[in-house]
């Protein structure tokens, strides 16, 4: 795969035009380097649709059309996790460099054969995982390096949202686990990267998966069909430190207190939380109290601060996401996070399901 020069523009093609339109299209397009060149949907009307309202030259129907283009030198996934195994491997196989979301893919060994075609083929690759770029996720985790809170004690994870607590909403792959669907793969996958990156390695788990919602009608025929997948999960882990942490996910929690994590150690506590359930970025404040004294809030410096923000949360970290694809881009080779860390997110995502299918605790 030849390099793109230091300053060069990065020709890129959208594959998925739900969030991809949402999302990766304004993103990219906002990145000075990069331009969209192409956006593919199966359905050719829907391509030629998104591709005419952002201005984009190329509608596709398949990512063999979409590598096939010679402009073409990067590709962002943004489609259900059961496409992004073959989507990607094409997209890798052509010597594009890739931007994939969340979760990785349906297994780990899907990941990891993604991982190694990545490097047999020169090809840099970056995970959606945006905490990492949020700024109080930044504050914290340079405040849990300095040793604020000491020695870890005990971290509480808690994520409850009711963006699926209505049974009335339609079903469709979110409610199929052999298509990648549920609140594991759709926010678990996140707490499994931002544990790897705050706290450390697990060195084993016990999950349990819960479906509260078991039928969901079908947008065509109203009928109700059965939900495989989680909407609910309880996670222990211990980390390979001996650090125990809870994680609550679900996303059928009405009036669901939002996503916090807290962090107790030896010489202090730290909260990171947001309540806010219309947009899972804006809203997070960050506390910090030394040992014995009460919980104070945490200004967050100009420096993490975004240069700019939107009225969707998740755009201001998506850009620098790219921003991050793009200087590994320049520098041949992935920066954090990568497939690397997908792979990682993923494996933990696997022991779950297997955790909760066999009902007892495993090693990681």
């Amino acid at each position: 795969m030849g390099q793109a020069g230091t300053q060069s523009t990065i020709g890129v093609a959208v594959i998925g035009t739900g969030f991809g339109q949402k999302i990766h299209i304004p993103g990219l397009q906002v990145h000075h380097r990069m331009k969209v060149v192409a956006v593919l949907n199966p359905d050719r009307a829907k391509a030629q649709e998104a591709a005419q309202a952002h201005n984009i030259p190329h509608a596709c129907q398949s990512i063999e059309e979409v590598v096939a283009l010679p402009e073409v030198q990067a590709v962002s996934i943004a489609t259900p996790p059961f496409l992004h195994y073959p989507q990607a491997k094409a997209a890798l196989e052509a010597g594009k460099h890739l931007l994939l979301e969340k979760p990785t893919t349906l297994s780990a060994k899907e990941a990891i054969a993604l991982q190694s075609i990545a490097q047999k083929n020169g090809c840099v690759t970056a995970l959606d995982f945006e905490f990492r770029f949020v700024p109080h996720w930044m504050r914290l985790a340079e405040l849990l390096a300095e040793g604020y809170v000491g020695k870890l004690r005990f971290v509480n994870i808690d994520w409850l949202v009711a963006g699926r607590a209505d049974p009335n909403r339609a079903w469709n792959w979110y409610a199929r686990r052999d298509q990648g669907g549920g609140a594991l793969g759709a926010i678990g996958s996140h707490a499994f990267d931002y544990i790897a990156w705050l706290f450390g390695a697990v060195r084993r788990l016990n999950g349990r998966l819960i479906t509260s919602i078991p039928t969901r009608p079908d947008p065509e025929t109203g009928e109700q069909k059965p939900v495989t997948a989680d909407d609910t999960a309880m996670i222990q882990l211990e980390l390979v430190d001996g650090t125990p942490v809870q994680v609550a996910l679900s996303a059928a929690t009405y009036a669901g207190r939002g996503h916090w994590v807290e962090v107790y150690g030896d010489r202090g506590t730290l909260f990171l939380g947001s309540s806010n359930p219309k947009d899972y970025v804006h809203g997070f404040q960050l506390w910090a109290a030394p040992a014995g004294e009460a919980l104070q809030e945490v200004k967050i410096p100009d420096r993490l601060q975004f240069p700019k923000t939107y009225s969707d949360g998740r755009l201001a970290p998506f850009i620098r996401v790219v921003d991050n694809w793009v200087k590994g881009i320049d520098q041949g080779q992935a920066l954090c996070p990568s497939l690397q860390e997908g792979i990682v997110s993923q494996r933990l995502m696997d022991l779950t399901h297997r955790s909760s299918d066999r009902q007892t605790w495993l090693d990681a």
